[in-house]
């Protein structure tokens, strides 16, 4: 793979994700960036600014304040950029999803490359979301980015 596509090669094993979390999403991440998961060997470390990241951790619900911070967010990542919705709060509004002020479709608002589901998912499924990550990534399909340049209008 690396032999003859280098430059998908070094995106699968450079994913450097700043994490967005609005709720209890966040007590799974540091866990797996430690001892004994270790996600640095996959290449993955954190970032503290949108402009130096390419991967968009999304943890905990969503309202329609916090969305606009969000997009904003994603659209200041490098390009190739990838989201990973962890969790069912951004996947279908979690306990929250009768609330009036809660998104429900985060797939209506941003294009998701991979979702996790469980409340809250373990550091395995989240490792597991990466690595399926990684498969989309050396196969080509991970094109969110794609379809929100193309229909940018769409989703604003």
């Amino acid at each position: 793979m690396w032999a003859t596509h280098p430059y998908k090669w070094g995106q699968k094993y450079s994913l450097w994700p700043i994490h967005f979390c609005t709720g209890c999403g966040a007590i799974e991440i540091p866990p797996t960036m430690l001892a004994p998961y270790d996600a640095s060997r996959f290449g993955m470390g954190p970032m503290a600014s949108p402009r130096q990241a390419n991967l968009l951790l999304l943890t905990g619900y969503l309202t329609r304040k916090t969305l606009k911070y969000v997009i904003r967010t994603y659209e200041q990542m490098l390009t190739p950029r990838y989201v990973i919705s962890f969790g069912s709060c951004p996947i279908d509004g979690g306990l929250y999803y009768t609330s009036y002020n809660t998104i429900n479709h985060l797939e209506w608002y941003l294009p998701v490359d991979v979702w996790i589901a469980g409340c809250m998912p373990r550091p395995e499924a989240f490792l597991m979301g990466v690595n399926r990550l990684m498969e989309e990534i050396e196969n080509g399909t991970a094109d969110g980015y794609k379809r929100y340049e193309e229909n940018i209008d769409y989703y604003r």
